[in-house]
């Protein structure tokens, strides 16, 4: 038999920002900065992958000020 692989899931900007409750602003920055893998689809639109997402480091708040 063949083994099925599964098929990747892609998120907008948008959505990428909104599962990570950060700004697109900050999404494009952390494409920009290499922190997160990004994929052009098309001429303008770009994708990321939700496995890349889950996987990305998030900063945790300093209780300092």
């Amino acid at each position: 038999m063949t083994e099925r692989r599964a098929i990747p899931v892609y998120l907008s900007l948008e959505e990428a920002a909104e599962a990570m409750s950060v700004s697109v602003k900050t999404i494009r920055r952390w494409i920009a900065a290499g922190t997160l893998p990004a994929y052009r689809c098309g001429k303008r639109a770009i994708r990321i992958k939700l496995e890349d997402l889950e996987a990305a480091p998030r900063q945790i708040p300093s209780s300092r000020w």
